[in-house]
């Protein structure tokens, strides 16, 4: 793909330029090509291209489909006429009405015999383009003065054309054909290839899709500032203010009174975000810690820090969850906000526990809420340190904050791991989900609109079942848009 040149060097985002966008696009093209699919789809690759660039690249990809066997469909920007004659099919596209859907060669005459004939001087995808191009009728009745002609007239002429001639309907028999072959499968994990049906294969063991995800979530994370980086400065300025405002802030009576406050994947994000957030929690969490004077032993401390730990693998777990269900950027910000804050809230530290009301607020929302038990544990960790106390601190907590003291502190660590787990496969559970129902949603919506479209007798949804192309050719859609 002539990338030679960039080797080595970053791809880049917003915060570092990286390569150019025309390389972007043919490294794109290339992850694609690693997998050797048998069925490859490419939105406009030689966008941003030179001709030059183009021709090449496009070279490369129908060598590659040739030796490969692999079917090879595009959508083309302005192709050259180089690269248009590298295409054997071609499919035109006006206003949603199949124009032309055969072999690249045949379309020159296909114009020609409807009295649309291409200059041997100009590219014949302009040509067609200019033709089937309603936005400026002016031009084509000047191309075609001896007998003048608007585009709607024009794409008219040209459709009916094409459905009444035999490679159209040549085109529908092999669809049908290749449909009922679909129909007949008796598992949505098979293809067809070459008239057969062969089961799909995926490209890597589990255990490998795993390591290499990790490896390159974990470098995103390290790359970009906004992943990790900048919330690890915030939380420093954070904890800075907490530590100064509360700056040995004693042990007198007065604190009492203080009422502050797709399965690889998942595997890889958490094992990859786990160094990051125990960051996190160390550093920022230590000089909360230790400048409000809290209990001085490090294993008080370790402990402290093990529930900030997992308070933000927590909310990192619930805010992914929310993510697979509120596609809306925004809108998941304002929900997950708006799920902690409730949490926050029955979590028996804004109102005591004996305080909330009974149904819904502390049956179950108070139990299922994390805070409850990252709360009890900082109570108990500072609490229950042992020693000669002023005030008897396991009266405190069960008098004053009203804690549950039937188990130890270490227990409600192990319930917020516990929760971690639990929120991590709730996640894997609802993107898998999605992933399953999404395609048979479509594939419903598909076949009432092919249901209607076969109703009033329009050939549109042959466009949706491209099954009938060959493995080892090469299709281009000229699109008319843009």
């Amino acid at each position: 793909m002539g990338l030679e040149g960039a080797m080595d060097t970053r791809i880049g985002g917003w915060a570092y330029k990286g390569i150019s966008g025309g390389q972007k696009r043919r490294v794109s093209i290339c992850i694609e090509l690693l997998t050797r699919p048998q069925l490859l789809f490419l939105d406009e690759p030689t966008s941003g291209l030179d001709s030059a660039a183009s021709y090449h690249v496009m070279d490369r990809i129908t060598r590659l489909a040739r030796r490969e066997g692999m079917t090879v469909v595009a959508a083309i920007h302005q192709p050259s006429s180089e690269v248009f004659q590298l295409f054997h099919g071609l499919c035109l596209l006006a206003y949603g009405r199949t124009v032309f859907f055969v072999a690249a060669s045949m379309a020159n005459e296909f114009f020609a015999s409807n009295g649309f004939p291409c200059s041997p001087l100009r590219n014949p995808s302009d040509h067609y383009l200019r033709t089937i191009n309603k936005d400026f009728d002016k031009d084509i009745e000047e191309d075609y003065q001896s007998n003048p002609r608007s585009t709607a007239e024009a794409i008219e002429i040209l459709v009916k054309s094409y459905r009444s001639s035999v490679s159209s309907q040549q085109v529908t028999a092999q669809i049908e054909e290749i449909r009922g072959m679909h129909v007949n499968s008796p598992s949505l994990d098979l293809c067809v290839k070459g008239g057969a049906l062969v089961k799909k294969r995926n490209p890597a063991r589990f255990i490998t899709q795993s390591l290499v995800l990790t490896r390159r979530s974990f470098v995103n994370m390290y790359r970009d500032l906004s992943y990790y980086w900048l919330r690890f400065a915030i939380y420093i300025a954070l904890c800075l203010c907490v530590g100064t405002i509360f700056h040995d802030v004693g042990h007198s009576y007065e604190r009492l009174n203080e009422h502050y406050g797709v399965t690889a994947f998942t595997i890889a994000n958490t094992l990859s975000a786990t160094p990051y957030l125990a960051l996190i929690s160390v550093i920022p969490g230590a000089i909360a810690y230790y400048l409000v004077g809290l209990q001085r032993s490090i294993d008080h401390f370790i402990y402290f820090a093990l529930v900030l730990f997992m308070c933000m693998m927590l909310v990192e777990g619930l805010m992914m969850i929310v993510a697979s269900i509120v596609p809306d950027f925004l809108m998941g910000i304002i929900t997950g906000a708006g799920i902690q804050g409730v949490m926050m809230l029955n979590g028996g530290f804004f109102r005591l526990p004996n305080d909330l009301p009974k149904l819904v607020w502390r049956y179950p929302m108070y139990y299922i809420a994390f805070h409850k038990y990252a709360n009890q544990g900082f109570y108990k960790n500072e609490f229950l340190a042992g020693g000669p106390p002023t005030i008897n601190g396991d009266e405190i907590l069960r008098e004053t904050w009203q804690v549950e003291m039937g188990y130890s502190k270490w227990i409600d660590l192990v319930i917020l791991f516990g929760m971690i787990i639990l929120y991590r496969l709730m996640f894997l559970g609802i993107v898998t989900t999605v992933e399953k129902v999404k395609p048979m949603i479509k594939s419903l919506m598909v076949k009432a609109t092919e249901k209607s479209k076969h109703s009033l007798n329009d050939d549109e949804g042959q466009l949706e079942r491209l099954g009938g192309i060959q493995p080892g050719s090469q299709w281009v859609w000229q699109r008319e848009d843009n």
